[in-house]
């Protein structure tokens, strides 16, 4: 291996164990080379989180890959990237091998795709520990059992058995850092390790890698566009943008006098609790006392999927009951599972409602009849979640959008509904021509807006979006949260706004519903219920909201603490 004298001559504890110098990352295209890290530096120290933050494309997620030498093939690398006294540029395939797991680890995005479906987890920790050999077949299958206690899977010895799908998404993302953890690496890059979480799950996964940092004393390197997390978690922040450090501080220094305009502008976009900002004021809602019949209105709604090879059937939705008014925005938040995607779907025809009464624009959805409902359902729009699996791949964003007008008879072909698809596109603040591109060459708020284009495209009197921002960067989720308030101010459509996300609901909503396993817990104004919770489910989850403030969130860490030990 090629190894790097530190020229410094500190003391060996306190040196770096990842020390990033001059680092310059390229890519060759059938074009121009895209240079994606621009002389970056930066080093890491034990038992220190450092945190890259910044949008996508800012070169972030490269810079920490290089630490394991992930980068493709066709990506030319300058610079050092030194790794526990080794240069990570300069080591051979099998090198790297023998690096992996052992002085560096990933805990990677999303995993479910990090998780092999057709193995136990058990067997894929204790395939990392054979490989490199230090482990016979039973001491492996004891050391995965271990690690998965020390990261908080309940029953390890029997769940060290089971498939990925048999746990949850926080279950599946402790497993993949207890797959980091295993072979006690040095640093653990965590690469965007709670943005599909929900609230109360992701205060779980940071508490669980701050007890990575303390009690088993490892650095990490934390890749997140979200800002309440770094506050809660990092001690140093390093800001990229364009492929450049542009600021990098002690956390706390940075959210108090954040220096370089570009910091500003991201602390700048950031949702926060409670704060309902002027120029995204929710539309209007029905006065008290408007005759205005409701949009939708829910009594004892009962959703309920049947059951298989004998078993019981599941209840998703209990005895819900709400409305939307003409012109209003509901918000509707809680975790996974609490059945407020299934309540989006029921009320655009995609999920049955079983029980109570579902009134959606006059019509009764329970038994409802498809042929029925069909003339409605060009009054309801749908924004999807993830855009990139709900647009067809190969149509171009123009013939995706002008989809709907040619199937409920708009337009008789596409190149008729062209003037509304570039209407439409300008409504959302994308040029025009994006028309003629396909959905992966559009960005993931590009994609979201096309997304919202589509929607709109018949001009609904109501819309249904479902976690529309959870994936985004602070930055586009602010572009891509004015343009639909702008929008729903402007044409005055109803609106049922799901999200995990309490600092966005917030923001938009003028009613927030509380679900929690099925039941509604608490429903009334924004103000109400963001700073004045009654439910104590409302309270915990309110209370598991990261802020961007590091000395705010240190309090508010604290009574979540208390509040859980209160509840045990």
């Amino acid at each position: 291996m090629t190894t790097v004298q530190d020229p410094s001559g500190t003391d060996g504890a306190t040196d770096p164990v990842v020390d990033i110098r001059d680092l310059h990352i390229s890519f060759a295209t059938d074009a121009d080379p895209v240079r994606a890290v621009e002389g970056v530096s930066l080093h890491v120290r034990p038992n220190e989180v450092l945190a890259v933050v910044g949008e996508s494309g800012s070169g972030k997620t490269v810079t920490a890959k290089s630490i394991l030498g992930l980068l493709p093939e066709n990506a030319t690398v300058e610079g050092a990237v030194v790794l526990a006294g080794n240069d990570v540029v300069q080591l051979s395939p099998a090198q790297l091998r023998q690096v992996r797991g052992r002085d560096v680890a990933m805990v990677f995005q999303e995993p479910s795709s990090a998780l092999n479906p057709v193995f136990t987890v058990g067997w894929q920790i204790a395939e990392g520990l054979r490989a490199h050999g230090e482990y016979s077949r039973k001491e492996a299958r004891a050391r995965a059992v271990e690690i998965l206690g020390t990261v908080g899977i309940p029953d390890p010895e029997d769940r060290v058995d089971h498939y990925p799908h048999q746990f949850s998404g926080g279950q599946k993302q402790r497993i993949v850092i207890a797959m980091a953890l295993a072979l006690g690496p040095k640093v653990i890059v965590a690469d965007e390790p709670t943005t599909a979480l929900d609230v109360t799950v992701q205060a779980e996964i940071l508490d669980l890698l701050r007890r990575v940092r303390d009690d088993f004393g490892r650095a990490i390197v934390l890749i997140t566009h979200n800002m309440g997390v770094v506050a809660d978690l990092a001690d140093r922040v390093a800001v990229m943008y364009r492929g450049e450090v542009v600021e990098e501080a002690d956390a706390r220094e940075l959210f108090a006098n954040p220096r370089h305009e570009y910091t500003q502008h991201l602390l700048g976009a950031v949702p926060r609790l409670g704060v309902h900002t002027t120029d995204w004021a929710p539309g209007p809602s029905a006065a008290p006392g408007d005759p205005a019949e409701p949009v939708v209105a829910a009594r004892d709604l009962q959703i309920a999927y049947p059951g298989r090879l004998g078993r019981p059937g599941f209840r998703a939705v209990d005895g819900v009951s709400f409305t939307i008014a003409p012109g209003e925005v509901l918000g509707l938040v809680g975790e996974s599972g609490s059945g407020k995607t299934t309540i989006g779907r029921a009320i655009v025809g995609l999920t049955r409602a079983t029980g109570g009464s579902l009134q959606v624009l006059g019509h009764e959805m329970v038994g409802y009849k498809e042929r029925a409902f069909r003339p409605l359902r060009s009054r309801v729009g749908f924004v999807f979640q993830d855009p990139a699996t709900s647009f067809n791949p190969l149509l171009t964003v123009g013939e995706a959008i002008a989809e709907p007008l040619l199937i409920h008879g708009r337009a008789t072909d596409a190149a008729k509904a062209r003037p509304r698809v570039h209407e439409l596109l300008d409504a959302v603040h994308l040029p025009t021509h994006y028309a003629d591109r396909y959905p992966h060459e559009l960005s993931g708020g590009q994609r979201q807006r096309a997304s919202l284009a589509r929607a709109l495209a018949l001009d609904p009197e109501l819309l249904v979006a479902d976690e529309p921002t959870s994936a985004l960067d602070v930055s586009v989720q602010a572009r891509v949260l004015e343009v639909f308030s702008e929008l729903q101010e402007r044409l005055g459509f109803a609106t049922l706004f799901i999200s995990h996300d309490l600092a966005v609901v917030g923001m938009l909503a003028d009613r927030i519903g509380v679900l929690y396993r099925g039941h509604l817990v608490e429903q009334g104004t924004d103000k109400q219920v963001l700073t004045d919770p009654q439910h104590p489910y409302t309270q915990r989850l309110l209370a598991s909201v990261p802020v961007p403030d590091p000395v705010e969130q240190e309090r508010r860490r604290t009574a979540l603490a208390a509040y859980r030990a209160s509840e045990a």
